[in-house]
C-alpha cells in the first residue's frame, strides 16, 4: 500500500489506516477477540500500519486487544491512542445515553499515558490524541503537558479530535500539533471550511473518521434498518428511518458513480477522500475480512478529474439530513 506523511510531520503511515473501535464498542456487543486478532494480522499482512484505539473504547478493553493483536509487528506499525474522558462516567453516561465527562487535567493526561502504554504493550505511544476539547482545561495546558510526555520518551507526536481552528493554533504554539481526526465524509464536510486551510498552513495531517458515514456509505444500511440498543447508531438523529430515507439519495450518487467503474460505493466515498488531500488519512472501522479487503483495495483506487466533479457536483446539491450527535451528546462535536 502507498504511504502518506501527516502534515509536516515525520510520521509516515499507510495511506488508509484501521479503526479498532468497533471490535470492542460501539456497535454492539465486543467482537471475538481472537477473531479480531486475525484480522489485524490481515490488515498488517495487507499492509496497513495505521492503527486507531483509546483508553474509552469498552473501556479499556479495545487498547488491551489491539496491544496483544500488533505485539508481533510491533515495530512495522503506528499506533495511536487518546485521553480525555473521566472513565469512571462511562458506565453512568452509557445507561443514559450520553457522552462521559471530560478530563484533560495534566495529572489525568499522565495517568493514561502510562495506563495506555501497559495495556497496549509498548515503551512509547506513537500519537496522543486529546479526544476531545475540555473548556475547563486551558489548551495550553494540555498541549503543555504532551510536550513533557514527548521530551520523557513516552509519547512520539501530539494529536487533536474535533477542535475548531482557533483551538488548534493556541496548542500548536506550545506543541506541534501532528494530526487533527476529526469526522469527515462525502455527508460531513464541514472540516473544509476553517479547519482544512488552517491544517494546510500549519503542516497538520488530517484523519478523518467514519469516512464511512458509520457504514451508511457502503449502501448496506437503508431505511428498514435496525439497530440494538448497544448500537451507537440507535441514538443519532441521522440514523433515524425518516433521514436513513432522506439521505439515501447520497448513496444513490455513489452507486452511479461506482457502477460505471465497477467498484463499491464504500470504495468510491473512501478515494474521494484521499483524493481531496496528499495529508489526509483516514480511517475506517471494520471487524470483517471482505470489508477490510474492499476497503484496502480503495487505495489503489484512482479518480480522474471527471470523476470527482461528478461526485462533487452530484453532492453540493445535497444536505445530509438528522444531526451527527443527539442534544445529550453535543460535546462530541468538538470546539
Amino acid at each position: 500500500m502507498k504511504k502518506r506523511t501527516l502534515g509536516n510531520s515525520n510520521l509516515e503511515v499507510s495511506a488508509l489506516g484501521l479503526g479498532c473501535m468497533g471490535m470492542s464498542f460501539s456497535y454492539g456487543p465486543p467482537k471475538d477477540k481472537q477473531e479480531m486478532i486475525s484480522l489485524l494480522h490481515s490488515a498488517v499482512e495487507q499492509g496497513i500500519t495505521f492503527f486507531d484505539t483509546a483508553e474509552v473504547y469498552g473501556p479499556y478493553i479495545n487498547e488491551e486487544l489491539v496491544g496483544e493483536g500488533l505485539a508481533p509487528y510491533r515495530d512495522q506499525v503506528v499506533i495511536a491512542t487518546k485521553f480525555g474522558f473521566d472513565i469512571d462516567s462511562r458506565k453512568q453516561a452509557q445507561d443514559k445515553k450520553i457522552s462521559p465527562k471530560l478530563d484533560s487535567r495534566p495529572e489525568h493526561i499522565r495517568a493514561v499515558a502510562d495506563a495506555s502504554l501497559k495495556r497496549l504493550q509498548i515503551e512509547t505511544i506513537d500519537l496522543f490524541y486529546q479526544h476531545r476539547v475540555d473548556p475547563a482545561v486551558p489548551i495550553e495546558d494540555v498541549a503543555g503537558t504532551v510536550k513533557e510526555l514527548i521530551e520523557a520518551g513516552k509519547v512520539r507526536h501530539f494529536g487533536m479530535s474535533e477542535a475548531g481552528a482557533e483551538t488548534i493554533r493556541r496548542a500548536h504554539a506550545v506543541q506541534p500539533v501532528t494530526a487533527l481526526q476529526s469526522e469527515y465524509s462525502l455527508w460531513w464536510r464541514e472540516p473544509e471550511t476553517e479547519v482544512f486551510p488552517t491544517l494546510e498552513e500549519l503542516g497538520i495531517g488530517f484523519v478523518p473518521f467514519s469516512p464511512l458515514g458509520r457504514g451508511f456509505l457502503t449502501g448496506a444500511i437503508d431505511v428498514n434498518a435496525t439497530f440494538e440498543s448497544t448500537d451507537l447508531r440507535s441514538t443519532l438523529p441521522r440514523f433515524s428511518p425518516e433521514n436513513l430515507k432522506a439521505n439515501q439519495v447520497f448513496i444513490d450518487l455513489l452507486k452511479e458513480i461506482a457502477q460505471a467503474k465497477n467498484v463499491t460505493p464504500a470504495q468510491i466515498a473512501l478515494a474521494w477522500i484521499l483524493a481531496q488531500k496528499p495529508w489526509i488519512v483516514p480511517i475506517p472501522g471494520t471487524t470483517k475480512l471482505p470489508r477490510l479487503q474492499e476497503n484496502i483495495a480503495a487505495a489503489s483506487l484512482e479518480l480522474t478529474a471527471d470523476d470527482l466533479k461528478a461526485i462533487d457536483d452530484g453532492a453540493s446539491a445535497l444536505t445530509a439530513q438528522g444531526s451527527r450527535y443527539p442534544e445529550s451528546m453535543a460535546q462530541m462535536t468538538g470546539r
